[in-house]
C-alpha cells in the first residue's frame, strides 16, 4: 500500500470535515489533554470522515480508542512505544508509524519492523519544546539509506516552500502542523501543499 506523500497531522476533526474535501488522502489526528470520551467520540467522527473522502487516518498515542474504533492506524511517539501494547496492535492488524530523533530511537523501532518512520525536528519547530536540535536535510537523506523501504517521514518546521528539499533528500512523505493551523487562509495552504507535493 503506497500513502500519500503530504501528511497534516490536526487536533480535532473539525480540520478534517474542512481539509479532507480538498483532496487530503493521508490525516494524522493528535489530541492531546482531553478526557477519554472525547478522544472516542473525536476518532470516531475522523474514522468516518476518512472513510468518506477515502482518506488514511492515522491516531496518534490513543493506540487502545484506536483499536476499539476499528481503525487502521496508529503513530506512536517515544513515550507511547513504552505503554502501548504492541503485540495486541499487531494482532489487530493495525500498521504503525514511529517517531525517531537519534540512532538508538531509530535503531529500536526498525526492530518493530514500523510501518513508516517518522524524523524530527528537520527543521526548528514552535509546535512542542524538544531536547532535539533540527536533523536538517543531510539526516534525512541517511535516515533513508538506513530505513531502506519503509516510508520515511520528514517533519518539524515544514512548510510549503521547505518540502521539495525535504523530498528530494530522501524523504517518502512531509508531515506539516503549524503550517497549515497557523495560516491566515488554511484551506489555500492546503491547496498549494497538495500541488507541491503531487
Amino acid at each position: 500500500m503506497t500513502i500519500d506523500r503530504f501528511y497534516p497531522i490536526f487536533d480535532h476533526s473539525d480540520w478534517l470535515r474542512r481539509m479532507l474535501p480538498l483532496g487530503v488522502k493521508l490525516v494524522q489526528l493528535r489530541i492531546k489533554d482531553q478526557p477519554d470520551a472525547v478522544v472516542r467520540e473525536q476518532i470516531a467522527l475522523s474514522r468516518d470522515l476518512c472513510r468518506q473522502h477515502g482518506a488514511v487516518l492515522v491516531v496518534n498515542d490513543h493506540w487502545l480508542q484506536a483499536i476499539e474504533a476499528g481503525c487502521d492506524w496508529i503513530h506512536l511517539g517515544q513515550e507511547d512505544l513504552d505503554e502501548a501494547d504492541l503485540k495486541a496492535v499487531r494482532k489487530m492488524g493495525l500498521k504503525l508509524g514511529v517517531s525517531t530523533h537519534d540512532d538508538d530511537e531509530l535503531e529500536w523501532v526498525l526492530a518493530m519492523d514500523p510501518d513508516y518512520v517518522a524524523l524530527g525536528p528537520v527543521y526548528p519547530t514552535i509546535l512542542k519544546k524538544m531536547k532535539w536540535h533540527q536533523q536538517g536535510l543531510p539526516r534525512v537523506t541517511e535516515w533513508k539509506a538506513r530505513v531502506g523501504n519503509i516510508p520515511l517521514v520528514g517533519i518539524g518546521g515544514m512548510s510549503v516552500e521547505r518540502a521539495p528539499g525535504v523530498l528530494q533528500a530522501g524523504a517518502d512523505i512531509v508531515s506539516v502542523v503549524t503550517d497549515i493551523t497557523l495560516n491566515t487562509d488554511p484551506e489555500a495552504r492546503v491547496r498549494q501543499w497538495i500541488e507541491a507535493t503531487r
